[in-house]
């Protein structure tokens, strides 16, 4: 395929709109059996739905309730395929389930757990366990008992650039701040016309479309392709807050809320926890969502039914908010909503095929992508099977532990801080060496901005991550957000624009 931009559209295989972890999941899965790719987002990647989760890797054990055993079973399963595929990333968490009598019956908890344990393939995680709480336990005094089950923690949006990564390494080519204004079908190709945030136009053509749009998914067929969306997609409204770390120890918490919600209080980043989420309807715009009044004050009560330690509005360091565009399955209440995700194909003889993608979740990303590669094959008879479940995603690679990648780098480089080698250890696995790459001592890393981000890391998220603003590097490649004072993360600000002006980011790997 002639990969010079001609003035003539080029054709691909394979166009993808969406750069959260459907979009991004399904490119590396089409690069990788040998199709040419191009995949266009109009933000950042994973800056809506696929960086506002709670961040679990989980089977969904409530899904159980609303007998989704398929999506359960398959969730279970990928949680051990994702934490071969990114260990740096992904880490197994116990969580603890208090009992509240009045809520479900300890038997029936029990039922469902031993179910959990036993519908998926379970290798690394430990089984699950009933537990006594004592007086050193940060839960209120009569929450006596409690049952423990496993279930894994990822950064997210980390995860959606990997994936990225991964197809820009199989030739795709990944356009971010680059706008779909509209899509026609003519003699068996997509027309695509785009619009990049520079406002420059360009245009390509592609054999099939995939819409991973998500909250969009729906507003995409209908005013850019002037079509009929098959389903109806409610956006369901997710708010997280994060405070100061709740209790000691690495196990997270599950609360049942009288309502039959649960909320988590999942420890974050060392000195935090992260607590959601909700659910409530929303019918603005998804780029527009914010946390309520309403839903920080549930959230709290929530936590400060369960934990001696009480949390007030002033405890709050920082909340964020997405929606969940889930398939309209005419549930009244949102929170049984399905998880599940549906593919719809619109193809008719002779005419372009375009996949639109409605629902999913973070942990079902990968087989959500093999499933549309299964409904795209017919078109692309020369397409290898799949591959995904066993390959590394980029830093996964040749990586035993976080401990050992630590410790080698130290003592590869022994003027490298700790703290920073355990940091780069988790964001970027084995790939922090090419951090390192013909660099002597710490001076070599340029101006250190605070929290242990220096120019150097920056310079690395601009070219090898699409990173362009301070935005997309402090809240989504690193988080350090939480650790960097106005004034530092202004600076920030100023170094991107002296050494990084907005250009169109160059595609090459």
């Amino acid at each position: 395929m002639n990969h010079n931009h001609s003035p003539i559209a080029e054709v691909y295989d394979l166009a993808v709109v969406g750069g959260g972890i459907n979009g991004v999941g399904i490119a590396a899965d089409a690069a990788g059996r040998g199709l040419s790719v191009f995949l266009c987002e109009k933000d950042d990647l994973a800056q809506h739905t696929s960086s506002a989760s709670s961040k679990l890797i989980h089977g969904g054990l409530r899904y159980l309730e609303h007998r989704e055993f398929r999506l359960v079973r398959e969730a279970l399963a990928e949680r051990e395929v994702l934490l071969a595929k990114a260990p740096h990333i992904v880490k197994p968490l116990r969580f603890i389930l208090p009992h509240r009598p009045h809520l479900r019956p300890a038997w029936m908890i029990r039922a469902g757990l031993f179910l959990y344990d036993h519908l998926g393939k379970r290798k690394r995680l430990p089984a699950s366990r009933s537990l006594r709480f004592g007086a050193g336990s940060p839960l209120q005094a009569e929450i006596t008992r409690g049952f423990e089950y496993s279930d894994c923690w990822v950064d997210d949006a980390r995860l959606v650039v990997l994936n990225a990564m991964a197809a820009r390494e199989r030739g795709a080519h990944i356009h971010t701040r680059t706008r779909c204004v509209s899509a026609r079908r003519s003699k068996g190709l997509w027309h695509i016309h785009l619009e990049r945030a520079d406002g420059s136009l360009l245009s390509i053509r592609a054999r099939a479309l995939v819409n991973a749009a998500g909250p969009w998914v729906a507003r995409f067929i209908k005013q850019d392709l002037k079509q009929q969306a098959p389903y109806g997609i409610r956006l369901i409204q997710g708010s997280h807050i994060i405070v100061p770390r709740l209790h000691d120890g690495e196990q997270a918490y599950i609360l049942q809320n009288e309502d039959r919600r649960i909320v988590f209080a999942i420890p974050y980043l060392e000195r935090f926890s992260l607590i959601g989420t909700t659910d409530r309807e929303y019918h603005g715009d998804p780029a527009a969502v914010a946390i309520t009044p309403e839903e920080t004050r549930y959230l709290l009560d929530v936590v400060n039914r369960h934990f001696k330690r009480q949390l007030s509005e002033q405890d709050i360091l920082h909340s964020y908010a997405g929606v969940r565009p889930l398939c309209d399955d005419e549930s009244a209440d949102p929170s049984a909503v399905t998880r599940d995700y549906t593919l719809s194909l619109s193809a008719h003889p002779g005419a372009a095929p375009l996949l639109s993608v409605f629902g999913g979740k973070l942990t079902t990303y990968r087989k959500l992508a093999e499933a549309a590669m299964a409904q795209l094959t017919p078109w692309f008879p020369f397409a290898k099977g799949p591959w995904t479940a066993t390959a590394p995603l980029p830093g996964g690679e040749q990586m035993d532990t976080r401990s050992a990648l630590v410790e080698a780098l130290c003592s590869s480089f022994g003027w490298l801080p700790t703290a920073i080698a355990r940091r780069w250890a988790n964001l970027y696995g084995s790939r922090s060496w090419h951090l390192l790459r013909g660099v002597r001592e710490l001076a070599d890393l340029g101006e250190h901005l605070g929290a242990g981000l220096y120019t150097r890391e920056v310079d690395y998220l601009c070219q090898e991550e699409w990173a362009v603003s301070a935005e997309d590097i402090l809240w989504r490649r690193t988080k350090l957000g939480l650790f960097m004072s106005a004034g530092q993360q202004a600076r920030l600000v100023q170094y991107l624009k002296q050494e990084h002006p907005r250009r169109p980011r160059a595609n090459a790997a």
